[in-house]
């Protein structure tokens, strides 16, 4: 811009040293010329400097509009970093709080199932048993199978008297007939032994209750009863193995 206003005045003083070589009108035709151009210049580098200006605030403030864009890309960023760490925290609750909701149904339904009636089958007989019956049942039995003869009759005579409607209670008659045999009190042996007959005639155990009975009518040398015993158990229940016994005592009895 400089040169250009120096190169302007050089010519200005060209045309002033040459003005006596022109006539008046023309000179002064010569001046407004270059003064227009001058002028026209002058403008269009006011012009220029204007758009320049213009360009300059426009580029400070797209600086200052990026500037402001990447505050709140930051923000954003900085937030969801926020967000996605509650999130996974939220996440580790939830996962911790099912789990605890988890372990907490397996032990109410744990305790539920002690209370719960159980399906059992023993000996063939399938039925339901709560599970403080099944318990007590099967305790007294392993009393009786130690040799505890005495405790096991008082176990199973319990037994029977807190459950009179169990599924175990001809098992029950029968091993407390059993104990009793053991003890040798035939006349309450044969009173459970029947107990048991009369509770499940068809009773996987029947034919063994009929010869136990036998058995404590022998001891009792209640001779006639005990051939009569023998001889309804060869004909009720003749192919199970308490017959064979029962024919091997009918030939010692006569």
């Amino acid at each position: 811009m400089f040169k250009r206003w120096v190169l302007l005045l050089a010519t200005t003083c060209a045309v002033s040293a040459q003005a006596g070589l022109f006539d008046d009108e023309e000179a002064r035709r010569a001046i407004l010329d270059l003064r227009q151009r001058i002028e026209s210049v002058r403008q269009e580098g006011e012009r220029r400097k204007a758009e320049t200006d213009r360009l300059n605030e426009d580029n400070a403030l797209m600086r200052r509009s990026l500037l402001d864009l990447q505050g709140q890309i930051d923000g954003l960023k900085t937030e969801q970093a926020k967000l996605q760490g509650q999130n996974e925290q939220l996440a580790r609750e939830l996962s911790e709080s099912q789990r605890r909701i988890k372990d907490a149904t397996q032990v109410v339904d744990e305790r539920l199932r002690r209370f719960e009636p159980l399906k059992v089958t023993v000996d063939g007989v399938e039925f339901m048993a709560e599970p403080a019956e099944k318990r007590d049942y099967e305790s007294a039995v392993a009393v009786f199978r130690k040799g505890e003869f005495a405790s096991a009759q008082a176990g199973l005579v319990d037994f029977i008297r807190r459950y009179p409607q169990s599924g175990y209670l001809p098992l029950a008659f029968f091993w407390l007939g059993n104990a009793q045999y053991a003890t040798r009190d035939y006349k309450e042996a044969i009173a459970n032994f029947k107990s048991m007959l009369t509770q499940a005639p068809k009773h996987l155990r029947a034919p063994e209750a009929q010869l136990s009975i036998a058995n404590c009518q022998i001891e009792m040398k209640d001779t006639k009863a005990a051939r009569k015993t023998l001889d309804d158990l060869v004909n009720t229940f003749p192919n199970s193995e308490a017959a064979f016994a029962a024919k091997e005592r009918l030939t010692r009895l006569k």
